[in-house]
């Protein structure tokens, strides 16, 4: 018995020296292969890029931003979009999701954009206070910049540069005036109702666009190119509304449902794309309803003051806990 134990003893031990000597020849050969296809200096920038603030605040690095035809479907129920109205699921939307969709060439980022490694971005917002700002030129040296609504640059550069890589638009906020098409311009539509998906399906369809249900007439055109188009998936503004801005699941009757503004939703997606985010154009001074709302036309603050489908007091404060810990820096 005792001869049977000292056996088996020795035995565990060679076991245990072979796994360890094992893992160490293949921690050596893993970091011999790191070094053949990633230069030293190359690693160091990786590691020094990678920010993991950004995967801890959003957790949902592996998420696919915009839907793709292909796994629509299977997507939906591996997240549970499929139960939940839009505008944060896909149900009754589905079967034109399914139309769009399938003439929607492309559904990944652009790939000139997803090769750059440790991608610097600017989400720049359409504020009053960017007005004058002279920041046209440093925004244009960002890799990525990220743009919503209708906010020009024709006619603006000085203050908010020339170069748009994303676009974040609804049906009645994308442009309609091909003055303001650029062919370097992917544009990620947001859909918050049935209609939305409808008049995309319509309009890729070439069929007559109907404009019930807007609150504001939609673009009855498309200026730009399906291959430039895509759909965000409505899952991240669920995450932003239930998981950032903390907005119940569900509202009283006697109150109107809140939702996130498409600056931080285009902030959202700039976390998950990007490696450092900045952000201009965000600042809205509820204390001076006269003053300038957006850089461009004329419509003040006391606009935003009654606006009843926003949250602006607890966006920014989500905004400045982000610049006050460093997660995002602010140019205005």
């Amino acid at each position: 018995m005792f001869q049977g134990l000292v056996v088996m003893r020795k035995f565990l031990l060679v076991v245990i020296v072979f796994a360890g000597l094992l893992h160490f020849m293949l921690h050596i050969f893993i970091q011999k292969r790191t070094g053949s296809t990633l230069p030293a200096d190359q690693l160091k920038e990786y590691k020094s890029c990678y920010n993991e603030k950004y995967r801890q605040l959003l957790n949902i690095t592996d998420l696919k931003p915009f839907l793709c035809g292909e796994d629509f479907r299977n997507q939906a129920v591996l997240l549970g979009s499929n139960k939940i109205d839009l505008p944060y699921g896909t149900h009754r939307g589905d079967r034109f999701f399914d139309l769009a969709l399938k003439r929607l060439p492309k559904c990944y980022i652009p790939d000139e954009i997803r090769n750059i490694s440790c991608k610097k971005c600017i989400v720049v917002g359409n504020g009053g206070v960017l007005r004058n700002s002279t920041l046209g030129k440093k925004i244009d040296t960002y890799d990525v910049i990220i743009r919503m609504n209708s906010g020009p640059v024709l006619g603006y550069e000085d203050d908010v540069g020339r170069k748009t890589t994303f676009r974040l638009c609804y049906p009645e906020s994308i442009f309609s005036d091909a003055l303001h098409y650029d062919p370097n311009t992917t544009v990620v539509l947001l859909m918050f109702k049935p209609h939305d998906v409808k008049w995309l399906s319509e309009l890729l369809m070439s069929k007559r666009v109907s404009t019930y249900g807007f609150w504001k007439k939609p673009a009855m055109h498309l200026i730009y190119q399906p291959h430039q188009l895509r759909i965000l998936n409505p899952y991240v503004v669920r995450r932003v509304s239930q998981n950032i801005l903390n907005f119940p699941t569900k509202f009283p009757k006697t109150e109107k449902p809140k939702h996130p503004t498409t600056g931080i939703i285009a902030i959202t997606l700039a976390f998950q794309m990007c490696n450092e985010v900045h952000i201009a154009g965000f600042k809205y001074n509820l204390s001076s309803l006269n003053s300038s709302l957006h850089y461009y036309g004329n419509d003040t603050m006391s606009i935003m003051a009654q606006n009843e489908y926003h949250n602006i007091t607890v966006e920014q404060m989500f905004l400045s806990d982000l610049i006050e810990h460093k997660t995002i820096t602010n140019l205005t």
